[in-house]
């Protein structure tokens, strides 16, 4: 029997599960609310793990692919002191797969693949028990009816409401990203401080990361505690020893003026690693949200969640690659059912599955992140140690 499957959302999660369910010969829809493929930046680079988001891929026939992608080598990582002393410098073995490295343009692609995306369609409700099946609503006034409607469409997916009333909600740490072009022709000492993967130095309740991604491009994120509206009153807010360079609202579209604050914000640290911040271009404001952990629901025939539209956590390397292997994992269950009353079997067993192994993680994750923005700098160490013993 072919069920009418529809998946909104076409990062990670929601493409692993159409690529699956495409290698079972069983059709899906992919709605995906950019315009095009291209319509915005990718983001930054993902390391997938060997018996998670490796292992999504592998389902999906294109793990010899990814392999051929990725980087071994971005998995390096380096920290450095207040002094800008090197206090962990940990590389990889020639041979070592556990993590490799992936642009996510390069993931995004590769999933894509022969895949049929809806481009520009953007869902704004999704109504479960209707006579036809679940209606998805767009945003032009359409509508139409599936039997199966997964929600893969972020943190603040439109799907989750038809399943849980649960809505994100600030962790009390936020992510400011800039980048770097050419960084290898253009800053050659930045490269050599970077390597070839990451580079991290942790202060009181702040740190500053970059990371390497394909063609000498490197991302870099600023982290600290703030209240949400920090930028309102930076002077108040990002104390207590009151900053130089700090005063008045900061309009977080102003490059020059969020430059400043980040670098009084950070000042004293190391020069070399302040240039990180001194040559980034464009400045990105991500405050870090989460949904409660674990999050469950009743479960509603028809509708079902995925990656982080079902359990947002903070970003420590784990959430894509579960998402990629819920939705892999979910692809597969979907495509062995027969009638309606498998299907929804399958789902409800999927998400039986699906809470209990993100709610571990989401847990870990949430206390990962009190230890990196830490009061006592030497914990976001620690953890580094627990995870990548030399």
């Amino acid at each position: 029997m072919r069920h009418r499957i529809a998946v909104v959302g076409g990062g990670p999660a929601g493409l692993a599960f159409a690529r699956v369910l495409h290698r079972r010969d069983r059709p899906v829809t992919v709605l995906e609310r950019d315009p095009a493929r291209d319509a915005r930046p990718p983001g930054g680079t993902l390391d997938l793990h060997e018996g998670l988001g490796q292992l999504a891929l592998d389902k999906a026939g294109l793990l010899a692919e990814f392999q051929a992608l990725s980087r071994p080598e971005g998995q390096a990582m380096r920290i450095l002191g207040m002094g800008g002393e090197i206090l962990r410098d940990w590389r990889p073995r020639p041979d070592e797969r556990a993590n490799p490295e992936i642009d996510r343009g390069q993931l995004r692609d590769l999933l894509l693949g022969p895949l049929d995306v809806r481009w520009g369609q953007a869902v704004t409700e999704v109504v479960p028990g209707t006579g036809d099946g679940v209606l998805v609503r767009f945003a032009d006034g359409r509508q139409e009816a599936f039997d199966l409607v997964v929600g893969a469409d972020g943190a603040w997916s439109r799907v989750r409401p038809a399943v849980s009333s649960a809505t994100p909600h600030y962790t009390g740490v936020t992510l400011i990203e800039t980048s770097l072009d050419d960084v290898d022709a253009r800053h050659p000492g930045l490269a050599r401080l970077i390597g070839d993967g990451s580079m991290a130095v942790y202060g009181v309740n702040r740190n500053l990361v970059a990371q390497r991604n394909s063609g000498g491009h490197v991302k870099v994120y600023a982290q600290f505690r703030a209240p949400l509206d920090w930028h309102t009153d930076p002077h108040r807010h990002l104390g207590p020893d009151r900053r130089a360079g700090l005063d008045g609202s900061l309009d977080l579209t102003d490059t020059e003026a969020v430059r400043a604050a980040l670098l009084a914000l950070f000042d004293g640290w190391p020069a070399p690693v302040l240039n990180l911040l001194r040559h980034g271009t464009a400045f990105a404001h991500r405050p870090h949200y989460v949904l409660p952990a674990p999050h469950t629901w009743t479960h509603v025939p028809g509708v079902t969640l995925l990656g982080d539209a079902a359990h947002l956590m903070p970003p420590l390397g784990v959430g894509a690659n579960l998402a990629m292997l819920e939705g892999a994992e979910l692809a597969e269950s979907v495509a062995a059912a027969s009638g309606p009353e498998d299907l929804d079997e399958a789902v409800r067993a999927f998400e039986e599955r699906m809470w209990a192994r993100a709610g571990r993680w989401a847990t870990m994750t949430a206390a990962g992140l009190e230890r990196l923005v830490s009061p006592d700098p030497a914990q976001a160490i620690a953890l580094f140690d627990e995870v990548q013993p030399s």
